[in-house]
């Protein structure tokens, strides 16, 4: 097999955004040249890469493994890169970084001071559900992870990073909101609003659920936090939701977290990256800048 890396960066592109098109407005260079290299690449190992079907395209199985192979290559390569560029004294290279809706409170703040110390690093920073940020570690796609809820069928390193308590979130003049040690039996005529299936923020409501034998009634499961508070602040329930996704000011947001007995329910937030994955150079600063991050919380 005959395989430039630049074809392994550009089929890696095309995992990631499953158009000819688009890989080409990535790449920079024109649809014709990409199709090319993908038919050079195709030839080469002797199997099909991919396959369209209707308006949409599809990696085959071999193409999968050839995505997985590029990747674990392009890392190593910018691992390398990252190597030499501290021997010469310099601090540059790449940086991606995956994390679950509700880490978006505060993980760019860390960012942002993370950049400030290392102004030469690039940062790439994917926001997605938690199905999304799982289906990426399973493929290998960024560096490190941030998650409440670490999957269970992957082989993975996961470090606590912080606390990530979840309350019950009510509206400003719920009739409940100035009652002392609710219990959550008390709620039970109430409806809630909940994140959808899959995220970590109902998979812990899901576990508090069962372990306490009760069944509230759901009337809207939504994706995003912003509408699950602006849903509970028009009267149309109550919620369950990270501390960190409320901001500072709740009256504001007509808005107020209520007194129930055994809340918050505590679960923690987890740096999370596969097993046996070698972290680059600016990956493992950041891991470090991460947990001297979470002990000056403490």
């Amino acid at each position: 097999m005959n395989i430039t890396f630049k074809q392994l960066q550009i089929f890696i592109r095309l995992a990631e955004l499953r158009s000819i098109s688009a890989v080409a407005r990535a790449c920079h260079v024109t649809q014709p040249t990409v199709s090319m290299q993908l038919k050079e690449m195709t030839a080469s190992i002797g199997m099909p890469l991919y396959e369209v079907i209707g308006k949409k395209l599809y990696l085959t199985k071999a193409g999968e493994e050839l995505a997985s192979t590029a990747r674990t290559l392009a890392h190593e390569w910018g691992s390398f890169e990252q190597l030499i560029a501290a021997m010469k004294g310099y601090t540059e290279g790449s940086l991606r970084v995956a994390v679950v809706s509700t880490a978006k409170y505060f993980i760019p703040r860390m960012l942002g001071d993370f950049c400030r110390e290392f102004p030469e690093i690039d940062i790439a920073l994917e926001v997605q559900n938690r199905d999304g940020v799982v289906e990426r570690l399973r493929n290998n796609m960024d560096d490190i992870y941030i998650m409440s809820m670490p999957p269970n069928d992957i082989e993975v390193v996961k470090q606590v990073f912080l606390p990530n308590p979840l309350v019950v979130l009510a509206p400003l003049r719920h009739h409940l909101a100035e009652k002392p040690k609710l219990q959550f039996a008390q709620l039970l005529q109430e409806r809630f609003i909940l994140r959808e299936r899959g995220s970590g923020t109902r998979l812990a409501c899901e576990h508090y659920f069962a372990a306490n034998n009760i069944s509230p009634m759901v009337r809207l499961e939504l994706g995003s936090n912003e509408a699950i508070k602006q849903a509970v602040a028009a009267d149309m329930g109550l919620t369950i939701l990270s501390r960190h996704a409320l901001g500072e000011h709740l009256i504001d947001q007509n808005l107020t977290v209520l007194d129930v007995e055994d809340f918050p329910i505590m679960s923690n937030w987890y740096i999370v990256y596969l097993q046996g994955k070698r972290l680059s150079p600016i990956a493992a600063n950041f891991l470090g800048y991460l947990n001297q991050h979470a002990q000056d919380k403490h």
